[in-house]
């Protein structure tokens, strides 16, 4: 009779005492068994960014990863991330490193509460933020980035109102950008935007008088006014390659990677306390 106990599962903890070597050697076998892909959003830690085969923004990271041969997307990112790449990708199996990597502003809005607001408004046209739930994207007309949102936005006739979820910086921009008072928007945001102040802008800019000042449409409109340019992530870093002073309103992690991909340049993050908790839960073991 065969006595012998199967060896339990390493834990997190197991895998916390490992080198850093060790872990790369590990993640790339793993990988390769498989036949995975790791998806690094910008906003992810140095160390995860390095063991990315593609990095990007969320809907850019799920779009490239539909277009490979890959069995096992692995997104390291937050919830509605790996569900975008899910919506793209359904035949392909979609794992997070931590399911406690949520978004604030995703769960201002369910899908419940939406439909009243729908209710509400049985006219409007609902535009949402790609920064949303499945739940709540299938309760919408149109999805948009931040990249693309007040395009979208001018797609719809002047005379239709629209409700904006869940964001409501991008929405109050989207409206200052159009000109529109038709737009109703939710009352979410990005604490990592929201929370940057002017006050940090005006001390960056001060120290750094050569540098442009970048700002994310998901910061509040006082920073998007004093901005020389706003525009989405992927913007960003389109930019840091083409300049070379930049001051980025954004999360910590896109400066660290501008600045890991152009350490001559000058690349400031504007607030050294944009960092968001939940993207950095994400950690190589």
């Amino acid at each position: 009779m065969n006595t012998s106990k199967t060896k339990p599962l390493p834990t997190p903890l197991d895998y916390s005492a490992l080198s850093r070597e060790e872990l790369l050697e590990r993640i790339r076998g793993r990988k390769e068994e498989l036949n995975a892909v790791v998806l690094g959003h910008n906003y992810q830690r140095l160390e995860i960014q390095d063991v990315s085969d593609y990095l990007g923004d969320s809907l850019g990271l799920s779009q490239e990863a539909a277009e490979t041969d890959a069995d096992i997307i692995v997104f390291c990112g937050v919830h509605f991330m790996a569900e975008t790449a899910k919506i793209l990708s359904p035949e392909k199996k979609v794992l997070m490193p931590d399911l406690r990597a949520g978004c604030p502003m995703a769960d201002f809005v369910t899908g419940e509460a939406l439909r009243k607001l729908k209710a509400q408004y049985p006219e409007a046209v609902v535009v949402t933020y790609v920064n949303s739930t499945a739940e709540v994207k299938a309760e919408s007309d149109l999805c948009c980035t931040s990249a693309n949102a007040v395009q979208v936005v001018e797609t719809i006739p002047e005379n239709q109102p629209i409700i904006f979820v869940p964001d409501r910086n991008l929405a109050q921009y989207v409206i200052d950008q159009t000109g529109r008072n038709n737009i109703i928007p939710w009352d979410g945001y990005c604490y990592v935007h929201d929370d940057m102040v002017l006050e940090e802008l005006e001390k960056a800019r001060n120290d750094h008088p050569e540098a442009l000042v970048v700002v994310h449409p998901e910061a509040r409109q006082d920073l998007l006014d004093r901005a020389d340019v706003v525009t989405s992530t992927s913007g960003m870093v389109r930019m840091a390659g083409e300049h070379d002073a930049l001051i980025f309103g954004t999360e910590k992690g896109l400066v660290d990677r501008v600045k890991e991909e152009y350490p001559e340049k000058t690349l400031i993050a504007l607030s050294g306390a944009a960092v968001c908790g939940n993207m950095k839960l994400n950690t190589l073991p």
